[in-house]
């Protein structure tokens, strides 16, 4: 499982020793989330998503940690997303790894409409995903922002029946990473 995990950013992380090519990262991105169910709305966010993009090659990734998820209803609710449906001890972070579809010219600023296909993980499943975003370069600084679906069934992700109208079966995610040149 941590194969799966390691590996996308260790390939990233390899190809920056490669001379003559532009690499952007962070630490610091942030990604939410939202179910938004007949009974209940449930919203966090997590200010850890860690992110890498290799202009040469028009591939990135990015990685967040679950347990860093803050913002739930309630204590007891946060604590039920870790332990009962997510089960972060088991898996711990969610990953995409991928490449930008269009080709882009990171030397010209501008504002980009995108599409990147990859591998988004969570919960163990990787699953293939197209996820459209908007990319935005400036000098040394890659903004990118992007928002996708989650069907809680495709990642394996079981809903008990009791609390099935209290958390949505599809939830609605928004990433957001300002990267900085190397």
């Amino acid at each position: 499982m941590y194969k799966t995990i390691i590996l996308p950013f260790f390939a990233l992380l390899l190809a920056q020793a490669l001379p003559g090519q532009q690499r952007y990262s962070t630490e610091r991105g942030s990604v939410r989330f939202k179910s938004d169910a007949p009974l209940e709305l449930i919203e966090a966010a997590s200010q850890e998503l860690k992110g890498i993009l290799d202009a040469g090659q028009q591939s990135f990734a990015f990685a967040v940690n679950i347990n860093s998820f803050q913002g739930f209803n309630s204590p007891l609710q946060r604590e039920h997303f870790n332990e009962n449906y997510l089960e972060s001890q088991q898996y711990p972070r969610a990953t995409f790894s991928g490449k930008i579809i269009e080709q882009l010219d990171f030397s010209q600023d501008g504002a980009y409409e995108v599409r990147a296909k990859g591998k988004f993980t969570i919960h163990g499943v990787a699953q293939e995903r197209i996820i459209k975003g908007r990319l935005r370069v400036a000098g040394k600084r890659v903004v990118l922002e992007a928002s996708f679906s989650v069907l809680l069934a495709e990642h394996q992700i079981d809903i008990p029946r009791v609390v099935f109208q209290k958390i949505a079966e599809e939830i609605q995610v928004w990433v957001e990473l300002e990267l900085q040149a190397n």
